[in-house]
Parts: C-alpha cells; structure tokens; sequence
C-alpha cells in the first residue's frame, strides 16, 4: 500500500495504524516520488493526499487512472476542498477522507475499498442477497459479478471499485429509484456524507455505458429522489 502526504506526522499515524491492521505501507512525501514508488512497486491502493509539493494529488491521481485503471485510491482532502474532491471523484478516486480525520475510520476506509475490490468477497452479491447472479447482462452490456468485469459491445470496459459497484448495485435493482444517500449507504458503506460523490460517479458511468451521456437510457434521474436503473433491452450484437 502507497500513503502519499507531505505532512511527516500525518504520515507516519497513518503508517502506524495500517500496519496495526495487517499492511504492509510504503511512504511518498511528494507527487514525483509517489509516481515513481507506484510504477516500482505496483501496490494494492493509494492513499493520497491532495495538497502535495512537485506534482500535486489530482495531477497524481489523473497519472495514475491513465496508467492503471484499477486501482483503488483513498484521497485524503481538507474540509474546504469541496470543488477539488469533487474533480478528484471525476479523476476516478474511489473514495475519500476529510482531514482533520480519525485514522481508524481511514483503515476501515482502505479496508472495505480493497473489499469491494475484490479482496476478499462480492459485496454487490452481498447487498442484493444470496441468491444474487454471478453475471447480468442488459444488451450489449455485461458484468461478470464474480471475476469483477464489464464489458459493452464485447469491449473490456475500464470501471474504478466505486464505479463497477455502483453500475453492479443499480443493475441488479432495476426499475427502483434511489436516493443519493441510500446509494451511498449501499455502496460506500456511509450513513452520512457528500451526496455530490453519488452524482460524479453516475455522470463518470454514463459517459462509459451510455451512447449518449446527455440522454441516457440506462441510469437514469429521477427528478426530487436520485436515480434508477432501466434495462435498455437492445439485443447484443450479432444477438
């Protein structure tokens, strides 16, 4: 695990409290050193902070979304970095904690990303019930539930944690609407939090699933609730 933040104390908290739960932590003090520590050691998620010397964190994060898709980023922002959060959720990070932050709940954090990673468990499955498919299809559209992969038109499509666990939870609830704060609580696993982190990542989504983001025909709004989920009903093609 990479924990990038130029703040010594912070740092070295954060190392203490991971390391008490089972990870193994390497440390970057600055944006061209975290860069270089993740194309060196490939590590399982980032905890990255925003405000960093050199190359700073959403630059960081837009490198490291370019160079690997899956994987998972915690941000650690300031309370008044709403507009950065919120770029820093469009970048792809997967989740965040807000600084001044309790370092168990940042471990309880990185734990149940890597979770919804895949390491261990199927927690889409888990939230719709045990009898919930190993894959569901909507047309061209695909997920394999129980290998953690999307496809549309029989292209890979390329999801962060949050995005394939949004996209798994929507479609295996189709036609109910949502709330922003029942989809957080379902799949970030929050009572309480920025309801804007639901509306980045469904725009991210439709920009992925959908032919025309402007006028989606699969996640759509639901004016004054949230969202819900329509089967487009297209055949796949050559189906």
């Amino acid at each position: 695990m990479l924990v990038v933040d130029d703040d010594p104390t912070v740092s070295d908290v954060v190392r203490r409290y991971l390391v008490h739960a089972g990870f193994q932590v390497t440390l970057s003090a600055d944006g061209p050193d975290a860069l270089a520590a993740f194309a060196r050691e490939r590590p399982d998620l980032v905890v990255l902070d925003l405000m960093l010397p050199g190359v700073d964190g959403l630059e960081v994060c837009r490198r490291l979304r370019s160079s690997d898709g899956d994987v998972p980023i915690v941000m650690l922002t300031a309370l008044g970095e709403e507009a950065d959060r919120v770029v820093g959720l469009q970048l792809g990070a997967d989740d965040y904690v807000t600084k001044p932050f309790s370092p168990r709940e940042l471990v309880l954090r990185v734990q149940s990303v890597l979770r919804r990673a895949g390491r261990p468990g199927r927690p889409e499955a888990d939230a719709a019930g045990p009898t919930a498919p190993d894959r569901v299809t909507d047309g061209d559209l695909t997920l394999d539930l129980a290998r953690r992969v999307a496809t549309l038109r029989g292209d890979l499509l390329a999801l962060t944690v949050r995005e394939f666990d949004l996209l798994a939870y929507l479609m295996l609830h189709p036609g109910r609407a949502y709330r922003r704060a029942d989809l957080l609580e379902a799949v970030w696993g929050w009572t309480f939090g920025d309801h804007s982190t639901v509306t980045v990542h469904v725009r991210r989504l439709r920009e992925k699933v959908e032919d025309d983001p402007a006028q989606p025909r699969r996640i759509l709004t639901v004016w004054g609730v949230g969202y819900r989920y329509e089967f487009d009903g297209r055949e796949p093609a050559g189906g």
